[in-house]
């Protein structure tokens, strides 16, 4: 007899990153901060080893009347003022399709409200074989099966496989629902260029002659793009869908506005037609209002005011933290390329991932912690999450992740 329903999957979740960050902090304790690189938090810190919370944002939300971020949204879809600006933040003047958003608990809410409701149990999601692994647990929840594409050939984005993944899905079913990671992908930091997307969306469309297709574009991290504004320009493919695509683009606070815990984000529907919009739409709010019921309503009105009245502030402080990745990134792929610490294909992003194979992986996470260097262990290959260690930290670090590395290869 079970208390709770037959077909879920009852073993106990393991979260890797969480453990391994918990070992980083008790080595620290012992050791002091200096014999400690802790590469397993995905969240940006400063040259001080904190947290980056801008000061922007939290101080639009200190500033705040109490019963603003007291109350209600004013609808569980999400605030008018809050849906239009993000489609402006986000889009930026690239798209002209038909739209609509819902407000959702971080991009979270957004990737999980898509795979819930855009395919049946028994069904399969195609995602990349290298990828945030909530992806699959969501799907897993949902009893939905994965098909996994290769996300790299050589260096650039493996078309083919991704081809072959929607096929092998398309053999069985009469929905076609995949999910591109992009710009900044987590965690690779590759970003695919206008041209990659632009291959994508035609292969798409033609799926879509005989199957209905839903692109899931997760842009988690699309903020803390080095292209910045032109990162954007890629969406511009977007407009070249059939009518039979529809595009879901989900978007998040956590990383945009460094305000992890406070569970805000969005999914931007993206469709040829209004009706297609709207098929999409209504089942979404229905979801949102039977799963949430209701966004953090300070959250969104930070976001508005942040974006309509301290637009500049925002920006020049944000761009401090992206040039300091962005230092990080160069230094780190810099050393890891000289001393042929291999890893896979880096533009932007949080995260450089060292590839491997699996065996080669587990043996070299444990050989990591010996020297108490702590990262996280992903499929084929190992997370070096630069996004919150210290140029300090960093420096010299692939030459000794090298040497560590030659002795259990």
């Amino acid at each position: 007899m079970s208390f709770v329903k037959d077909s879920v999957n009852k073993k106990p979740i393991v979260d890797t990153v969480f453990a391994v960050a918990a070992k980083a902090k008790e080595a620290k304790a012992q050791l002091g901060d200096d014999a400690v690189v802790n590469a397993t938090i995905g969240s940006l810190f400063g040259e001080d080893g904190q947290l980056v919370a801008l000061d922007c944002v939290f101080n639009s939300l200190k500033n705040m009347d109490n019963r603003s971020m007291a109350a209600y949204a004013a609808s569980f879809t999400g605030n008018p003022d809050f849906k239009e600006t993000v489609y402006e933040w986000v889009l930026n003047g690239n798209s002209t399709l038909a739209h609509d958003i819902i407000a959702t608990p971080g991009g979270t809410g957004a990737v999980d409200m898509t795979i819930s409701n855009c395919l049946d149990a028994g069904q399969t999601l195609v995602i990349p074989s290298l990828a945030w692994g909530s992806y699959n647990l969501m799907a897993e929840m949902n009893n939905i099966n994965t098909v996994k594409y290769n996300l790299f050939e050589d260096d650039h984005f493996n078309l083919d496989s991704f081809k072959e993944a929607c096929q092998s899905a398309m053999a069985t079913q009469d929905r076609l629902v995949v999910i591109i990671n992009d710009p900044c992908h987590n965690p690779s930091g590759y970003s695919l260029s206008k041209e990659e997307w632009q291959s994508v969306v035609e292969f798409l469309n033609e799926c879509s002659k005989t199957h209905s297709v839903v692109l899931l574009n997760d842009i988690a991290y699309i903020d803390f793009s080095y292209q910045q504004e032109k990162a954007k320009e890629y969406m511009q493919t977007f407009d070249q869908i059939s009518e039979n695509v529809v595009v879901v683009i989900a978007f998040s606070l956590s990383k945009s506005m460094t305000s992890y815990g406070l569970r805000c984000g969005a999914a931007i529907i993206l469709g040829k037609t209004e009706q297609a919009v709207q098929e999409v739409k209504i089942v979404f709010e229905k979801n949102a209002r039977a799963t949430w019921s209701n966004i953090n309503n300070g959250a969104m009105h930070m976001f508005v005011d942040v974006i309509k009245n301290h637009k500049e502030e925002y920006n020049a402080e944000r761009m401090k933290y992206v040039n300091l990745l962005k230092e990080r990134s160069e230094i780190f792929v810099k050393e890891a390329n000289e001393v042929g610490l291999k890893h896979y294909p880096y533009k932007e992003g949080f995260f450089v991932t060292l590839s491997m194979d699996n065996e080669t992986r587990d043996a070299y996470h444990e050989a990591l912690m010996e020297k108490h260097i702590y990262t996280v262990k992903v499929n084929q290959g190992i997370r070096v999450a630069i996004c919150s260690l210290s140029v300090d930290k960093i420096k010299g670090l692939a030459k000794q992740m090298k040497e560590i590395l030659d002795t259990v290869a």
